[in-house]
């Protein structure tokens, strides 16, 4: 049986972190994401308004297909109002070059589906 699944180059053990110089370019570009660290490990993040839970539950639904093509999955906390998105490599424990597309793209998403 063949699978459909994307392989993930960011979710590879062999992976590289992102270069300091983009990772510093991307947020210059899109202050909107900030760094968090949780146990030595860098994660991108940003907080999403929408109006109601109803909303935030759609913008996570969004996002949530779109991880699942891309066979990278990012951390989503759903609240009323709003939605919180990390993104970060688990076995690079850190900030893939993906992360910072898929980042960029989830505004993308956002601008689309809820501006």
């Amino acid at each position: 049986m063949e699978s459909d699944a994307v392989v993930c180059e960011a979710c590879q053990p062999d992976a590289e972190k992102v270069e300091a110089g983009k990772l510093d370019q991307f947020l210059l570009e899109n202050n909107s994401w900030r760094l968090s660290s949780e146990m030595d490990t860098e994660i991108l993040e940003k907080k999403y308004s929408v109006k109601n839970f109803a909303e935030a539950q759609e913008f996570t639904k969004v996002v949530g297909d779109f991880a699942e093509k891309q066979g990278h999955h990012p951390r989503i906390l759903l609240e009323y109002g709003s939605v919180t998105v990390n993104w970060w490599s688990h076995k690079i424990r850190g900030i893939h070059a993906k992360d910072l597309t898929l980042a960029a793209a989830t505004d993308q998403l956002f601008k689309e589906n809820f501006e």
